[in-house]
């Protein structure tokens, strides 16, 4: 029992890219010879009983079993979730600014940076920043977030006050996710006019599920061959992440939730690295700290701009360097670009709900 639930959980530890779930079928051994093996173990995980165990059959079994998630608890390095009160980290200078959305960011670590980032963002462009609190689980789908212990949950907490105007969520792995669901029916009933923005992450380990992978790879793509990553990343996650919003958007009967696309616009900035159009930038690499993909200055601030551009559906172009930046080298050229790039992410993708 215990070896079963081992091989489970390198299953799910290894799929820093479940979106790519296409690539498995090319790889012999490795990730394949684990789900292999945990059929073996688990028949039962096979639910359409074809005799192969899928990415997304793992994940499933997993979530249906509480005594594996619980272990999969035990071994986060996050040790629960993060939480913060409302108002907790809103500056001073907002007072004297007219007040944006209040907004609460429910996030993994790909994320959880432009709730750090976003205040000094929002009041550079003259607008009062309102935070209405933010919650972290590294490595986390929004369905953790959803199952947070209730008085430890300060995402529902916000959401069931009716004091968020702006819920900005992260989804990982596994799509559907229940909790972006569970989020959204709860937020709009407490607050008619909730946004629920959901971020659509770039690939982690570029996609690679092999573990065979180190972020100097990075510095190997070639336009060609980040396109064809990006454009199976949109085939394999981002058109089931679209499929769940449209679902909720329809049942809601407006359009309630909206789609983030950061990773469009971590493609666009590689490839402009790989062009030698990024001021100061000469390596893929130097724009992640790590294997996994954790974004380095450059990267966060092309996010957080991103999300700038969401929440307050105007563009970030014109803003200062900020403080993240200000050691870069040509921080200002640098920093024109990434406005550039995320105002151009958001406004040439229709789910956005960003008009140019």
């Amino acid at each position: 029992m215990k070896f079963a639930i081992r091989t489970l959980l390198v299953i799910t530890f290894t799929l820093g890219a479940t979106w790519l779930v296409a690539q498995v079928a090319t790889k012999k051994g490795g990730i394949e010879a684990r789900l292999a093996q945990a059929l073996k173990l688990y028949p039962d995980a096979d639910a359409d009983k074809n005799g192969t165990l899928s990415v997304d059959e793992a994940l499933r079994y997993l979530e249906a079993h509480p005594e594996l998630k619980a272990l999969l608890a035990t071994k986060s390095k996050t040790g629960g979730p993060k939480t913060s009160e409302p108002g907790e980290f809103t500056t001073p200078t907002s007072s004297g600014l007219p007040p944006g959305p209040r907004v609460f960011v429910c996030a993994h670590s790909f994320m959880i940076f432009t709730a750090t980032m976003l205040p000094k963002m929002t009041e550079e462009a003259g607008i009062g920043y309102q935070d209405a609190g933010r919650q972290m689980i590294g490595g986390s789908r929004t369905l953790q977030h959803w199952e947070v212990p209730d008085d430890q949950n300060f995402a529902k907490k916000a959401l069931s006050a009716g004091s968020v105007d702006v819920l900005t969520l992260s989804p990982h792995m596994l799509l559907p996710d229940e909790g972006i669901d569970h989020f959204t029916k709860l937020g709009l009933e407490k607050n008619p006019k909730l946004r629920v923005l959901v971020q659509a992450s770039w690939p982690a380990r570029d996609g690679n599920l092999t573990g065979q992978f180190h972020n100097a790879m990075r510095n190997d793509a070639t336009v060609e061959s980040l396109r064809k990553l990006h454009d199976l990343q949109r085939e394999q996650w981002n058109k089931k992440l679209e499929a769940q919003v449209t679902a909720l958007n329809t049942a809601a009967g407006k359009e309630a939730v909206c789609i983030v696309p950061v990773g469009d616009a971590v493609f666009a900035l590689r490839e402009r690295v790989i062009e030698g159009k990024a001021p100061g930038i000469t390596r893929q690499a130097d724009l992640f700290k790590d294997d996994l993909g954790h974004p380095m200055p450059p990267l966060s601030v092309l996010v957080t701009y991103c999300h700038f551009a969401a929440i307050h559906q105007r563009s970030p172009m014109g803003l200062p360097v900020p403080a993240a930046l200000k050691d870069a080298p040509q921080a200002a050229e640098l920093n024109a670009l990434l406005q550039q790039i995320a105002w151009e992410a958001v406004t040439r993708y229709p789910m956005s709900g960003v008009k140019s």
